[in-house]
Formats: structure tokens, sequence, C-alpha cells
């Protein structure tokens, strides 16, 4: 790579010398020279040419000394940067020019070897700005990329959830960086029935909120093929095997509630138990089914089991970013802290016992920062 370099000095015998002993690093390409007589003229230059690397200046100069030129660089180019050339001892004015931005200085005569130290530690800083101000600008485009990819994730979770004078439900997430693993779906089926999922995926970020998307659209396809909680499992299992999950995986809970009989049927794929919440706020862990996370195992078979919920009981469905909630003294939240919660705090409806689960998971982490997704969804019968 050539640096172009702007000397400014008004001494007519500095050019030949600066050719002359810097004449290897010009034959070899390396450094390319621009003259200019005051800090008028190297205004001038630098406005004309975006390609100038820095600026090797004298102070005192006619019509604009080096000082002035200082601080009229920044509005010209403000990446460019400046050595300033001060005479031996004068330290007012080489302190003068560091606060007004020279990156270092040289003392006069100069000496072309220590000039020569200076320069290359000069270009070494400015390629080193230039590569974190090319990373920043990678980061605001990796961070609005983020961003949709957050709208896209969010667009595709329910907004809107059943709701009918027999029962309700609700659903909310929090992911832990701008885009999630986990997810939650509500479908509705024929003849008063429901679907209700909640998954977690492996891992983080992008490639978990990928692997989300995928799991989700084969789990809302298979929802509506299948009656049995336990078939859909199995099929969604299947067709996670046929892609290559490149050793990603799902853990994923899969209900079907029947409104006009209350039951609640549901099959595991490795994932936490339901909490079943009564209306006085005791609760109790449904048992689970025995399988295992989907996208590991080729065709295992999912079992299922029902519970029958009673008016005015609630299922709590949620994924281990609620359980495993770390506070500042690095204590877990665990299944038992939301169950005291609910003691003190009995569910009211399905939407508030969400929001409620949101917020004892909050008071308990305090300021410790979020280390991963945080979703609930609830079932409650009227």
């Amino acid at each position: 790579m050539t640096y172009k370099i702007l000397v400014v000095d008004d001494e007519p015998d500095l050019e030949p010398l600066m050719l002359q002993r810097m004449r290897r690093q010009i034959r070899s390409g390396r450094f390319e020279f621009v003259f200019a007589g005051n800090g008028v003229e190297a205004l001038e230059k630098l406005a004309a040419d975006s390609t100038i690397d820095m600026v090797l200046s004298d102070i005192n100069m006619p019509q604009m000394d080096g000082l002035t030129l200082l601080e009229q660089i920044p509005d010209v180019n403000p990446n460019l940067r400046a050595v300033i050339i001060s005479a031996y001892g004068d330290m007012q004015n080489i302190r003068t020019a560091m606060n007004r931005g020279a990156f270092d200085f040289v003392t006069k005569p100069v000496d072309f070897d220590d000039l020569q130290v200076t320069v290359d530690r000069t270009l070494a800083h400015i390629e080193e700005w230039r590569a974190a101000l090319d990373s920043r600008d990678k980061l605001v485009a990796l961070q609005n990329e983020l961003d949709v990819a957050s709208k896209m994730q969010q667009s595709i979770l329910p907004t809107s959830f059943p709701k009918t004078s027999d029962y309700e439900t609700f659903g909310t997430m929090h992911p832990a960086l701008d885009v999630g693993g986990d997810f939650y779906d509500v479908v509705r089926l024929p003849d008063q029935h429901i679907g209700l999922a909640i998954a977690d995926v492996s891992g983080k970020g992008v490639p978990a909120a990928l692997f989300m998307m995928s799991s989700r659209t084969l789990l809302k396809g298979t929802a509506i093929s299948f009656d049995d909680p336990g078939q859909v499992l199995s099929e969604v299992n299947s067709l996670l095997q046929e892609d290559d999950t490149d050793g990603m995986f799902v853990t994923m809970l899969y209900a079907v509630y029947n409104a006009a009989t209350g039951e609640f049927t549901y099959a595991s794929g490795g994932h936490d138990a339901p909490l079943l919440v009564q209306p006085d706020g005791s609760s109790t862990l449904l048992p689970l089914t025995g399988g295992i996370a989907l996208g590991v195992l080729p065709g295992h078979d999912y079992k299922q089991t029902s519970h029958v919920l009673q008016p005015g009981e609630t299922i709590v469905l949620y994924t281990d970013g609620v359980t495993e909630a770390m506070n500042a003294d690095g204590e877990l939240f665990g299944i038992e802290g939301l169950r005291e919660y609910f003691a003190n705090k009995p569910p009211v409806d399905s939407e508030g016992t969400s929001q409620q689960v949101m917020q004892a998971v909050a008071d308990f982490a305090g300021d410790a920062p979020q280390s991963d997704d945080i979703t609930c969804l609830t079932l409650q019968r009227n």
C-alpha cells in the first residue's frame, strides 16, 4: 500500500531534502509526498485530494501556522493524523499542538531516522483506526440486520390468543439477545380443540433463531395433520432428522386442549414439566412423558398423558430461562421459586399469570444480566 503524506513547510530546501532522504521508500512505492508552503495551501490540497493519509507540518509559517492548521484539519478529514515539526525545547507549542489533535511530533533539526520511526508509528495507528472504523461499520450493519431478524422473529409469534367464556390463553417471551431460540405457539384446531406448544432451541443468537423458525414451521404444519401430541412430536422429530441440523436440537412440549371437556393432553420432548396452579396459588408439577429432545435420535416414539383441568386451574408452560434465572449471588430461581411466588400471589387470569412469571424472574434476578430467553405460555380454564 502507498501512503500519501502532505508535508507543510515554508522552507524551500525541505522538499528536495525530503525526497532525497526518503528515496528508497518512494521507489518501493511505500510513500508518496505532496508539499505545501503554508496552512492555507495545505487545506486547499487536503480538500482537493481525499487520498492523503497524514500531514507532517511545521509550526511557524506565513498566512496560516501549523497550530491553526491543526484546528482546521478535522473539518476537512477527521480521520487524518498529523505530526508536528517543532523547535527543540519548544514545549509550549508542542503541548498546544497535542491538545489540538497532533498525533506526535519531531524536533528540529530533523533526524530522518527518528522521523522514519515517527511516520511508521503514525501510519500503524492510522491502519488500526481504519480497522476500528471498518469493524464499527460492520457492527452497525450487523445490528441493523439483527434488528430486522428480531422483528421477523417476533412477527411469527402469536400476538392474539384464543379466549372464550370457557378458557383463555396467553404467551410472552423476553429474548436474552436480539434474536432468541425460544418460541411458543397456539394453534386453533377443529371441534373446540386448541394446540399449545412451547420450545427451547439449543444455542443462542442467529443460528438458534433460524433453527427455531424451522422447528416452529414444522410443528405448525404437523399439528393440523395429527390429533395426538405424541404423534406430532414424533413426526416433527423425523422431519428434523431429514434436515442437516448441524448438531442442533430443540426441547418441546406440545399439548392439545379440549375446551368441551377440559382435558389437557400433552407430550414432552425433553422439556420442563407443566406447572398446574390452583386458584388458591398452590401448585404441582404434572408428570413428564419421558421423551427426549427433538433432532437427537431418529425414530423416537413420544408418549403422551392427560390431565383434566378443573374450573379455575391454570397450566403454566415455561422454558428453562425461567427456572435457571440467576441472581447476583449465583443462585438459581428454580421451579420452587415460581411455586412460592404463586403461593403468595395466586393467578387471576391467563395474561396476568404470564406477566407474573416474568415479574417473578425479574424480581429475583435484580441487576444480574439475563443469560437465556425467558418464555411463558399459560392456559386457564374459567
